[in-house]
């Protein structure tokens, strides 16, 4: 069984589209180094974050 982790021991990342910073989830664990956006919603707003 895995040892229990405080959410401040977590690591983050700051979204470019909102500029807030947001923690690692358990269904980024596979590919946290690829997760750029904090959403889903930010994701879609990407092209307006480069203008």
């Amino acid at each position: 069984m895995g040892r229990i982790r405080s959410k401040s021991d977590l690591p983050t990342k700051i979204c470019p589209v909102c500029q807030r910073p947001f923690t690692w989830r358990k269904k980024w664990q596979d590919c946290w180094d690829d997760v750029k956006y904090c959403s889903e919603r930010c994701r879609r707003r990407r092209s307006e974050a480069k203008t």
